[in-house]
């Protein structure tokens, strides 16, 4: 196995690992901008009130979001494992 195709793994592996993790990334982004603008129109800044809507946000898109999550994971892995039996 050469050079080439270990950073062709490492690309997929960084590709699996936006692909899992950007889409919570992106929510929580999106709501915490969303929360900051409006406590700086509204001058109220209170720690509760852009955490705790940020985390039930999150935890629902992680829930809905979670079996692509797994279906990705899970193809990469067996992609990964073939590979480790081919060069074995």
């Amino acid at each position: 196995m050469g050079f080439d195709a270990n950073v062709e793994f490492l690309r997929i592996a960084f590709w699996q690992i936006i692909l899992a993790a950007g889409p919570l990334l992106a929510v929580a982004l999106i709501v915490g901008l969303v929360i900051g603008i409006i406590q700086a129109a509204t001058s109220i800044n209170e720690m509760t009130l852009s955490f705790v809507p940020k985390l039930v946000i999150v935890v629902m898109t992680f829930g809905l979001l979670s079996t692509f999550m797994l279906t990705q994971l899970s193809d990469y892995f067996a992609f990964i494992f073939d590979q480790i039996t081919r060069i074995g």
